[in-house]
């Protein structure tokens, strides 16, 4: 049937083509117009998807408290966003961009990025609900600009973390039950601010802009939440390991000269993600499993002498750095069990270990150095 429809089409197009042009030109014509039809309606697709999107937020926040959506529609705040203010009053990155970006372990970078400090601030806590109210930005959906599609999830979940913070101040009621009844909000509302920050770390700008770092904020914000944490991981977990998947590729695969301060900040995020307890359990199997690869990897072309990939060697250690950080914590944490790590990620790092690291000793001392660490926080943790 499908060949007799193809066939079809075909003669309808050679019957039907105009004086002047061939049956290719004219199929080809025909294409183009197709495509423009189909691209238009999808954008109205998702304009509209975007629309019901941003109601079913408004909904829900004003099911889990009406008195506050009540009282942020009555603040004299005009349709400027995070983008807007990002454009009138930037902020001055004088130091940001360095020319080798070879001091990836100063924490400087990732502050001037304004991520950390803001996650820090973000665990202050806040005595006035006039000072909340205020400052979150009115639900507003922009679609001039690819980043401006952030600000509508960025929003309503910065509206969820202030209604979390005034009912436990005591200064707001609020049902967060409301949200097992509407978990396609929650979800689509988490997605959209993933894949907003996946696309912003595969191609950083500086000085980076408010609202991608406030995205980071809140996205910490919530999975370390007690309340909101348990929604958002139960409903998004698959989302969350893509985007830690996503982050590590990242890193793995950026060949720019000047990669090492955007990579850091990528890094930092990952190393943020790890508090969670269960995120940061699945994290470091991921990192074994990357880690350990490389190493064969690296062994086999040493054993060869063949070529061997110098910039992916470069970035591995950013993930040894972070595997170990999170290593390091866990061993400091007596609320955790070691039981965490026995699984078969820990089992094929540690298998032939010594051998890697005896063989690679000359000639990648450091990684060698890097792989011995990381196996001794692995049997520390197993002795415990």
């Amino acid at each position: 049937y499908l060949k007799i429809s193809k066939l079809a089409l075909a003669f309808a197009i050679i019957h039907s083509k105009p004086p002047g042009k061939s049956s290719r030109e004219y199929t080809e014509y025909l294409a183009r117009t197709v495509s423009e039809q189909d691209f238009g309606c999808k954008w109205k697709v998702e304009v509209l998807e975007a629309e019901v999107l941003r109601l079913r937020q408004e909904l829900l926040l004003n099911r889990i408290s009406p008195r506050f959506c009540l009282e942020n529609r009555k603040q004299d705040t005009s349709a400027e966003t995070l983008l807007d203010r990002e454009s009138i009053n930037p902020t001055s990155y004088s130091s940001q961009l360095q020319d080798s970006g070879c001091d990836v372990c100063n924490d400087s970078a990732f502050d001037s990025l304004g991520i950390a400090s803001d996650f820090h601030q973000s665990e202050r806590n806040v005595n006035t609900s006039k000072y909340w109210l205020e400052r979150v930005p009115p639900l507003n959906l922009c679609h001039t600009r690819k980043e401006q599609s952030l600000t509508a999830p960025l929003q309503f979940l910065q509206c969820l973390l202030e209604i979390r913070k005034l009912s436990e101040g005591g200064m707001l009621q609020a049902d967060f039950s409301e949200l097992e009844n509407d978990s396609f909000t929650i979800c689509n509302s988490v997605s959209q601010l993933l894949d907003g920050l996946t696309v912003f770390y595969n191609s950083p700008k500086f000085p980076a802009p408010s609202f991608l770092t406030e995205g980071v904020r809140v996205l910490i914000s919530l999975i370390t939440d007690t309340k909101l944490s348990n929604h958002v991981l139960k409903k998004c977990f698959k989302k969350m390991e893509e985007f830690k998947k996503n982050l590590v590729q990242i890193i793995l695969r950026n060949r720019n000269v000047n990669r090492f301060q955007a990579l850091h900040s990528v890094s930092q995020t990952l190393g943020l993600l790890g508090r969670n307890n269960i995120l940061r359990n699945s994290l470091i199997s991921l990192l074994l499993s990357e880690v350990r690869q490389f190493a064969e990897q690296l062994l086999q072309a040493h054993q060869v002498q063949s070529v061997y990939d110098i910039t992916q060697y470069e970035n591995i250690f950013l993930l040894c750095m972070i595997l170990e950080q999170l290593l390091q914590n866990e061993t400091e944490e007596s609320n955790i069990s070691s039981s965490d790590y026995e699984g078969e990620e820990k089992i094929k790092f540690l298998k032939n270990l010594d051998q890697i690291i005896l063989h690679l000793s000359d000639e990648f001392p450091l990684f060698s150095l890097y792989l011995w660490r990381v196996s001794v926080l692995l049997n520390s943790g197993q002795m415990q």
